[in-house]
Order: structure tokens, then C-alpha cells, then sequence
């Protein structure tokens, strides 16, 4: 059974439970309560429970995580749309007894209501806005709506923060608490449960790791006696079994340094780690490169095709690094690394394909230096940016990106100067 950790201030996190028990009855929901949105962090980084995935209450808690964290597959939240806001102004009204001229409403900055605002100005009067980060703390909101109320600049307060919203009435504001619907609540929660039922499927997945000793042959003619070979070969054997146990999986040896483990997706995602410092010993032991290739797939057969693949991208790097390839034909380039890229070498586009032959680029090529420059979130990049990244020569990398602006799949966007002799360097823009 999963765990879900359902996160966010008490009023949220019962709405939220209620109707997630009515949903799903195979799930156990674990709350974690904060009165204050910086114990989001400890959460994260501390559960006191172990859980398998994340629901946050809303997008402030969320991005904290992700603040804390980095962007988690695990992690969803639910999103309040901008129909809170005509909400809260309709029940406000009632509450007044008038539609209200003046507001203040509160909202996180990566949230663009530009447009609906500027409606509501139109519609009823002044509307004051407070963009604010995520990081905020909340009595510097509650300040703001206090503020204006004091100074008679407002008659009505939204906030998207419950302390707030609690303070603001105890004060004699009369606020809403925007957050989000019955509605939305409940579609976001279907959708996870979906998502969590896909992981599971892709968790018990088949995985297949082929592990080869890239100079095995050099090694077996350099050893003097052949008790030696068989030393080398019960090391390595240990060491393998070692992971297949961590694994649970089964390991198969097909001779001349070449080795299978079958285990499913699963295990390896969880322990890419371990399985990346078990390669590190075997090439140790064997004072050689080791090739790393693992296929996933619905069926041995399609992850064995994938793993072979993986196997021979790997060799072909020369460096010591796994490669996955999964069943959808997304590539894990340097998986477990920090320079770790994920991109397809798979593309259904025709017009993409036929420039990309007139370029004399492969798929793979471009699909690579795309990802790294969405990993990196670059607004440009130099062919030297690229040469030290996917560890390629720097003359390489400008005849990809020649033949890429030959096509208008790239474009010269401007100059860099560092202020020594030479030519500027040039900075390209994919297209």
C-alpha cells in the first residue's frame, strides 16, 4: 500500500482528506499540519513518517518543497483557478450588503490574473494587489490588508494564506480565504490517484542491466595464469551479487565479462545509487571501464532490446557511465550523476526529421543538447557551453551548431566579449 502525505494548514488538510477517503480506500494518507508555511521544509527534508508521495494543499506549500528539494515527480498540488476571487467577492457582497468598490487581494507572484484584475477594476473600483514570494511571511500580509482597512482604502480583503484570512476577521476585516473549490479539489485528487496507479505499473515494470567489462579480452591475455583470471571473476561475481541482492534480482552470466541482472523498474530507480557505486568497485576489481546499458520494458523481450541499445551508447561514450533506456524510447544519459540528461531519441515530427537529415544531425544529437539546455535553463548558449557539458571537442561542437543554423533549427542571437584578443564569441538560440 502507498502512503500519501497530504501537507497544508488543518482547514485544507481535512477538506482534502475527507474527500480523498471517499475516493480511494486503498491508500493510507498521512497529514502533515503547519501553522506555518517555513515547517513545509522540515517536512520534506525530516518526515516523520516515510511516505511515497506528496500533496500539498496548494501551490505556496508546494514550491516550498520544491525550494527545499528540487522538482519531485512525487510531488502534486492542488490550484486554485480565478473563480476563488468572484467567490469571495459574491459572498463578501452578502456579507457587506453591497458590491464592494475597494479590495485588496494577495497572490503569488508566478501567478498571472493580470488580465481578471484589470476586469475587476473595471467592474467594481480600486483593486490593490500584493505579488509576493512563496518565502513570505505572513504577518507582512496581514499588514498589507490591515493597512489599507485602517486607512479606509479598502472595504473588502482576499487572502491566500488562512493565518491571514483568521487575523484579518478577529480584527474586524471582512475577509475570504481564497482557496481552492470542492471541485477543483476533487479533479486534482482523481488525477493523482491516476498518476499514482500509473507509477505503480511502471514500478513493477521489467528491468534488464547489462553489465560488460569493456577490456576483459586485454585482461585475459595478460594474465599469467589462469587461477588468476578466476580469482578476478569470483571478485566481480561477488560484488554482483552483492547487487542483486539489493536489487532483488537474478543475475545471469553470459561469458567473457559480460553480465545480466533481471530485476524491475522499480528497484533500479531506488537504488540507481548503490547500483552506480557496485560499477565504480567492478571497474576497480578489474582495473577497466565498465559498460553499463538497462532496458525497461512490459515484457522481457522489449527490455532486453532497450538494454542492449543502452549497452553499446554506453562503450561507445568510453567513460564509465549508465545508460537507460526506457520503453516510450526516452534515453537516461549519465543516470545517477549530477550531469545526469533524460531526452528521446524518438520523434514523430516529419518536417523536424527532414531538416534534421538536411542537417546531417541525428535525432539523438539534438534531442541531447535540447535537454541540456532546458536542464541548465539557458536563455542562450556557446558552442563552448555545449562542447563542456556533453563532453565533445569544442570543434565539434560548432560544426552541430553550424549545420543547425543551416537548417533554422538554431540562430546566431548575438556576441560575447571577455575583453582579451580574439574574435567574440558567438551565441546561438534554439529555434
Amino acid at each position: 500500500m502507498y502512503r500519501v502525505a497530504v501537507v497544508g494548514p488543518n482547514q485544507s488538510v481535512d477538506r482534502i482528506l475527507t474527500l480523498a477517503r471517499e475516493i480511494e480506500k486503498e491508500l493510507e494518507f498521512v497529514p502533515y499540519i503547519y501553522s506555518k508555511t517555513n515547517e513545509v521544509k522540515d517536512f520534506i527534508l525530516n518526515p516523520d513518517i516515510p511516505v511515497d508521495f506528496w500533496l500539498f494543499s496548494g501551490y505556496i506549500p508546494y514550491q516550498i518543497a520544491v525550494n527545499s528539494t528540487g522538482t519531485n515527480e512525487n510531488f502534486v498540488f492542488i490550484d486554485s483557478s480565478e473563480l476563488s476571487i468572484y467567490k469571495g467577492i459574491l459572498k463578501l457582497s452578502n456579507e457587506i450588503g453591497k458590491i464592494p468598490q475597494r479590495i485588496s487581494v494577495d497572490m503569488v507572484s508566478s501567478f498571472h490574473f493580470d488580465e481578471e484584475f484589470t476586469q475587476l477594476e473595471k467592474d467594481l473600483g480600486k483593486v490593490f494587489i500584493k505579488k509576493f514570494d512563496v518565502e513570505i511571511e505572513a504577518e507582512q500580509l496581514l499588514d498589507f490588508h490591515y493597512g489599507l482597512w485602517k486607512r479606509n482604502e479598502i472595504e473588502v480583503a482576499l487572502t491566500c494564506y488562512p493565518t491571514v484570512y483568521e487575523s484579518l476577521r478577529e480584527a474586524g476585516v471582512p475577509a475570504y480565504w481564497l482557496s481552492p473549490s470542492r471541485n477543483e479539489i476533487y479533479q486534482t485528487i482523481r488525477m493523482f490517484f491516476e498518476k499514482i496507479k500509473t507509477s505503480y505499473y511502471k514500478d513493477t515494470q521489467i528491468s534488464v542491466k547489462m553489465i560488460e567489462i569493456v577490456k576483459y579480452g586485454v585482461i585475459k591475455e595478460k594474465m599469467k595464469e589462469s587461477y588468476q583470471l578466476e580469482y578476478l571473476e569470483l571478485h566481480l561475481k561477488k560484488t554482483l551479487i552483492q547487487l542483486c541482492e539489493t536489487l532483488d534480482g537474478l543475475l545471469i552470466e553470459q561469458g567473457n565479462g559480460r553480465y545480466v541482472i533481471f530485476s524491475t523498474r522499480g528497484a533500479v530507480e531506488r537504488k540507481i545509487g548503490t547500483l552506480k557505486e557496485k560499477v565504480d568497485h567492478l571497474s576497480l576489481e578489474a582495473d577497466s571501464t565498465v559498460a553499463v546499458g538497462i532496458g525497461f520494458g512490459q515484457t522481457v523481450f522489449t527490455a532486453e532490446v532497450n538494454a542492449n541499445r543502452a549497452v553499446r551508447e554506453s562503450k561507445e561514450k568510453g567513460k564509465q557511465e549508465i545508460i537507460i533506456i526506457q520503453e516510450d524510447g526516452t534515453m537516461i544519459d549519465a543516470a545517477g550523476k549530477d550531469e545526469q540528461l533524460v531526452y528521446s531519441y524518438r520523434t514523430d515530427d516529419n518536417e523536424f526529421v527532414k531538416k534534421l537529415q538536411e542537417g546531417k544531425i541525428s535525432v539523438k544529437t539534438f534531442k541531447r543538447i535540447e535537454s541540456l539546455i532546458r536542464k541548465m535553463d539557458w536563455a542562450h548558449f556557446t558552442t563552448k557551453d555545449l562542447a563542456i557539458h556533453l563532453n565533445m571537442s569544442e570543434r565539434n561542437a560548432q560544426r552541430i551548431v553550424s549545420d543547425l543554423c543551416k537548417v533554422d533549427l538554431a540562430v546566431c542571437v548575438g556576441e560575447e566579449s571577455h575583453y582579451s584578443r580574439g574574435r567574440p564569441v558567438k551565441v546561438y538560440q534554439l529555434t
